[in-house]
């Protein structure tokens, strides 16, 4: 049965941070807090806790899980970003985006883009989620917490837990989070493009 932590939103408990990391490391999947809606977690390194994840949300290996990043620097490492991709991102992070970059040769094949050798990166606006980062000293491997056949994210932590006491290991109560995902921009072309819209505003990249 998944455990439920209760941390606080904006000074989480480094004690109950050092635990949900365990559970990480361990292989676990977890539903954690973020800017936008609430997240499915895990380690990008542990393939079995990526399948369950694809399992909940019913994906095959054709659609996108994306990397959650500490910081610009984190991002540098998995995706090629130019001088002015590098701009437009220092602008906008933290905050509610997923970005679509070309990924770097240091990237594990499995978590780009079957055919376009890309990747999906994000770096959320969350005090739990960058705590979260800070001691684990890596990327998540995420999902938005969506269900099959839902147009909206989960937001609470406690109807999460219910429906999902058997597929994950923790629920991360951060508070209530929106129902909106994060806005995704596809970078890897000469000018940025809306995939979907979120909660991030498009403004700043000449979208509208």
């Amino acid at each position: 049965m998944a455990q439920l932590f209760v941390v606080h939103p904006e000074n989480p408990q480094p004690r109950l941070i050092r635990q949900i990391v365990d559970i990480l490391r361990g292989g676990g999947v977890i539903v954690y807090p973020t800017d936008a809606s609430y997240a499915l977690g895990c380690l990008p390194g542990c393939k079995a806790a990526e399948e369950r994840i694809r399992a909940i949300r019913r994906l095959d290996d054709q659609h996108f899980l994306t990397l959650v990043c500490r910081d610009l620097a984190e991002i540098a490492r998995y995706a090629k970003v130019d001088n002015s991709q590098y701009r437009l991102l220092k602008a906008a992070t933290p905050g509610c985006y997923t970005f679509i970059l070309e990924a770097t040769k240091e990237t594990p094949k499995r978590l780009q883009h079957p055919k376009r050798r890309s990747i999906g990166l994000r770096v959320p606006e969350h005090p739990v989620t960058q705590a979260l980062l800070a001691e684990l000293g890596e990327p998540m491997l995420s999902s938005t917490m969506q269900m099959p056949g839902e147009d909206v994210p989960l937001s609470d932590p406690y109807e999460i837990r219910d429906l999902l006491e058997h597929q994950v290991d923790l629920v991360v109560d951060g508070g209530y989070c929106d129902v909106v995902s994060s806005t995704v921009i596809d970078m890897t072309g000469d000018v940025p493009v809306l995939v979907r819209q979120g909660k991030g505003d498009v403004r700043a990249f000449g979208l509208e």
